[in-house]
């Protein structure tokens, strides 16, 4: 029996993928967005992943319907980003975000 040699996984990204700097906020988005974020140093324990960072690396991957691992490592990990956008739509969160950015974002689905 043959054994295959092990190759690491490629990761083909679809040709209409935005680049990191195309899904990035633009500082007027983040100057609309920040004041509906909580704060980034909470009352208790360790500071949160920067919000710009991470926010950044959700709308990555929800503008370019890639998977969650496939986003850029700039971004951040992706499973913090993953847990983030979960813990925003369950509270509320996200909904109050899209409605701070300008319309074509707002087309973002949650």
């Amino acid at each position: 029996m043959l054994r295959q040699a092990a190759r690491p996984p490629t990761r083909v990204a679809p040709p209409s993928v935005p680049t990191p700097e195309e899904a990035g906020l633009t500082d007027a988005e983040w100057h609309r967005v920040a004041p509906v974020l909580p704060p980034q140093k909470p009352a208790r324990g360790r500071p949160r992943h920067d919000h710009r960072t991470v926010l950044g690396g959700i709308l990555w991957v929800l503008r370019s319907g890639a998977s969650w691992r496939a986003m850029p490592e700039e971004y951040g990990r992706w499973g913090t980003a993953y847990k983030r956008y979960r813990l925003w739509c369950a509270t509320g969160l996200w909904q109050r975000i899209l409605d701070v950015l300008p319309e074509t974002d707002a087309q973002v689905s949650l």
